[in-house]
């Protein structure tokens, strides 16, 4: 997954941005500044924003509703350091999707962005399941009929995000701008290779072909007999699915 931190403060820019690489395993992208913030928002697909509600030279308020009247339909969590109700009813209406109030416990942004980030691709468990494979999204790992697969970092990032968009044709070209930031160097053959691995260390104990290849079109990751879904399981989430709307 992308998500882009518009955050002014440097330390607190980068101790986010550390810790969605770390815990969610994220490509993370920063902008200090309202402007260019609105501009890398519009200039690649990102999953998520992170969006400081007082930004210099454009406010996140203002970010935000430019944001959505270019069509863009990310999920957007907003920091703010006002809580007062009219601010809270604002940003909703402006198409906010939750908020933070500052000073916040890092864990808790961790557990809102990642239930941000399922719901922005239609998944509200963090639990996906798809034949006898499943991921969870909370752990970050996968298994297989109850057993863990040993993943890289990156296989797993390239699972979760076809487990995401299951039954979904995904091309290449969309696995690499959603899960590199700006700074990825292009290697032609990256994407094929982590498949390869994923496909040779799950097939093995699934017994069944799960990531399905469309020659010069992209992947698919679905049950052999062709369902798209086959269930998702909900698991706790210590709260980190509440709306903004039911926050306290």
């Amino acid at each position: 997954m992308r998500v882009l931190v518009v955050e002014d403060e440097e330390r607190l820019a980068e101790n986010i941005a550390g810790i969605l690489r770390e815990h969610a395993l994220c490509a993370v992208d920063l902008a200090a500044d309202g402007e260019e913030g609105l501009f890398q928002a519009c200039s690649a697909p990102y999953d998520l924003l992170v969006l400081d509600l007082m930004l210099p030279r454009m406010t996140g308020l203002d970010l935000l509703r430019k944001f959505r009247g270019e069509g863009r339909n990310a999920p957007v969590l907003i920091l703010t350091a006002r809580d007062e109700k009219e601010t809270v009813v604002a940003l909703l209406n402006a198409g906010a999707d939750d908020y933070l109030t500052k000073p916040f416990d890092l864990g808790e942004l961790i557990a809102r962005c990642k239930a941000l980030l399922r719901r922005g691709k239609g998944e509200h468990s963090p639990a996906i399941q798809v034949g006898a494979l499943e991921v969870d999204t909370v752990e970050r790992v996968a298994r297989v009929g109850g057993r863990p697969i040993a993943l890289t970092a990156m296989e797993y990032r390239v699972l979760e995000y076809l487990a995401l968009r299951r039954g979904a044709l995904v091309s290449k070209e969309e696995l690499l701008e959603h899960l590199y930031d700006f700074n990825w160097e292009r290697f032609g053959n990256v994407i094929e290779v982590y498949i390869s691995g994923l496909r040779r260390k799950l097939e093995g104990v699934a017994g069944e072909r799960l990531i399905h290849t469309v020659r010069g079109l992209g992947y698919a990751l679905r049950c052999a007999s062709g369902s798209a879904v086959a269930k998702t399981r909900g698991r706790g989430t210590a709260g980190a699915d509440r709306s903004a709307a039911g926050r306290p």
